[in-house]
């Protein structure tokens, strides 16, 4: 999220599919607060293995790339304090997306066109491999303009210095181009045409219209808007930290393409995180070259069908091609749960979300989520169950796992199918996972995993499935229930939830969790549905945590596999 208002907006009627409420409106600038520090060492709450700034406050990453190797990571970082304010962006390094080395501050405020602050934006690899960024800075009007910068030393893999282009900013709001001056920014990624031209798209807002609105460039310095814009939409407000890529359609999915490709096998994904809702939806569509525009198979006024990466606390998401393994990685920003006073106390607030392969799935209609990977070298002690009917009403321990730092997979088998409870009406499925909690006993359901639990149960995170029969057909449904996962009672403890498109006659429902003491990020049917929640137990912490299976329903369901491993502590900054 590049921008920051002084007052909360209110909370946002209008639903995209499964938003219910904003998980955080917009910032607060606490001015008198951004040089207070905490001791943020020792800390139950602070992640072992996702990525975080050893303090203070962290927001949007920004412009991920890999160069000569080594994969860099750009982030929105407040230096003085664990609120949001005197941002820069900060830089660190890795050599497997796991483990960061951090580097010197990559861009701060020093030209007229940024010298209001330096906000979110992309990298992008020119031929010859040049990396070159372009970012939101705001001049001295105020007004939101698009700046570039680029490597120093174009020989040090570690690219610790940037220079500033002197023809800042390359883009900026003026009377002619009807650009809204307070509402245009983050950059993407740019792609290449095959007329020669590069093309990037900055998100903007017309009154209540969310815009993509797309520039183009024969030398990257030299930047002409377009006559319409990539794409728009009424009523969807400010469109923030846009993304647009190409994905396979065709075997194998899984791989991922460079952001200039394009062809008949080729879809386009345009993300946008909505500054209303506070969450990342994406369309799945064409991209019309003859006259740059991108239409979408269902667009945003079909809201109720409008996908999301995350049906959690996920934003301001950017995608990246690794070239060195053919994938597309998403990097997310999680915020936190917790309140402002409590986010002083323990000296940080934010973190970021384990990176993500994606990719377009067979069905053509959604894109699959995966942890990377190389997290799974951070496995130990794995614990595997035989397969077991778990009762209706049984709770399974899963002992031997350090369960406040785990990496948990769980599938079920459902045979029970006349059990099921009869849906009446489409309903908002976040709605209906607060309704129906992992409390309330049903028929084919709930039944998942118990995380961050207390002995006596007094507190837990339930992630599970519920299974319903609507119109003739079987409805799944993926809620992260949060209700009870703490006693400390001034948290955000919304539950939340969405249908998954899984086929349960056919397909067996599976769940993956990775838990990290004050954050779950699940993924439901091999990532066609990911939650990501932020809890903070007050009993349930370290070594008090203990993880269960569970099956609330008076249907039986089979596990037909459950492995849990116990997670190193990654190097991170």
């Amino acid at each position: 999220m590049a921008i920051s208002s002084i007052f909360l907006l209110a909370t946002f009627s209008f639903i995209y599919g499964n938003a219910v409420l904003p998980i955080e409106a917009t910032h607060h600038v606490y001015r008198n607060l951004q040089s207070l520090t905490s001791d943020s060492s020792n800390q139950p709450y602070r992640t072992a293995y996702h990525f975080q700034p050893p303090k203070n406050w962290i927001n949007d990453p920004n412009g991920p790339m890999r160069y000569k190797g080594l994969y860099h990571l750009f982030y929105q970082y407040n230096p003085k304090g664990a609120v949001w304010g005197n941002i820069v962006w900060a830089h660190s390094i890795s050599k497997d997306l796991i483990n960061w080395t951090p580097l010197d501050h990559a861009i701060f405020p020093s030209q007229p066109s940024d010298i209001n602050g330096c906000w979110s934006g992309s990298a992008t690899i020119l031929p010859g491999g040049k990396p070159v960024i372009l970012y939101t800075g705001i001049d001295p009007m105020k007004n939101q303009v698009q700046n570039l910068a680029y490597p120093k030393n174009m020989s040090d893999p570690l690219l610790r210095e940037w220079v500033k282009s002197p023809k800042n900013p390359l883009m900026a709001p003026t009377i002619a181009n009807k650009i809204n001056s307070s509402s245009f920014r983050d950059p993407t990624t740019a792609w290449l045409g095959k007329d020669g031209y590069w093309r990037v798209i900055i998100g903007s807002k017309r009154n209540t219209r969310g815009m993509a609105i797309l520039y183009k460039s024969k030398d990257f310095v030299n930047w002409v808007q377009a006559k319409h814009a990539l794409l728009s939409a009424q009523g969807t407000g400010m469109w923030e930290c846009p993304d647009f890529y190409p994905v396979l359609n065709k075997r194998p999915f899984s791989i991922g393409i460079d952001t200039s490709m394009n062809g008949d096998d080729v879809m386009h994904v345009l993300k946008v995180s909505l500054d209303d809702t506070k969450h990342d939806h994406y369309l799945v569509g064409r991209y019309n070259i003859a006259n740059d525009i991108f239409v979408p198979y269902i667009g945003f006024e079909d809201n109720q069908f409008v996908l999301r990466y995350d049906y959690g606390k996920y934003y301001a998401s950017k995608t990246t091609f690794d070239d060195g393994k053919n994938r597309r990685i998403l990097f997310g920003w999680v915020n936190e749960s917790s309140s402002v006073a409590d986010d002083i106390n323990k000296g940080w607030s934010g973190i970021h979300a384990i990176p993500r392969a994606i990719w377009l799935h067979n069905s053509g209609k959604q894109l699959v989520q995966w942890p990377i990977q190389e997290i799974e070298s951070l496995r130990v002690n794995p614990v595997n169950f035989p397969t077991k009917v778990l009762k209706g009403g049984e709770l399974l321990q899963v002992p031997g796992v350090t369960a406040a730092q785990a990496d948990v997979e769980i599938s079920f088998e459902v045979n029970e199918f006349e059990k099921a409870e009869v849906l009446k009406s489409w309903t908002n499925p976040q709605i209906l996972c607060g309704k129906k909690g992992a409390a309330v006993k049903g028929g084919l359901g709930p039944f998942g995993l118990l995380v961050f639990a207390s002995k006596g149960l007094e507190e837990y995170t339930a992630v599970f499935f519920r299974i319903f029969s609507y119109q003739h057909k079987y409805l799944v449904l993926m809620c992260s229930d949060q209700s009870r996962s703490s006693l400390h009672k001034d948290n955000d403890m919304t539950t939340y939830g969405t249908f998954v498109d899984v086929d349960p006659l056919h397909e067996k429902l599976s769940l993956r969790s990775l838990i990290d003491h004050s954050v779950v990020e699940s993924f439901g049917t091999e990532g066609r549905a990911c939650i990501t929640s932020r809890v903070y137990p007050t009993l349930a912490i370290n070594d008090k945590a203990q993880l269960y299976a569970f099956n609330n329903g008076t249907a039986n369901v089979k596990i037909t596999r459950l492995s849990a491993w116990s997670m190193k502590k990654a190097r991170i900054n």
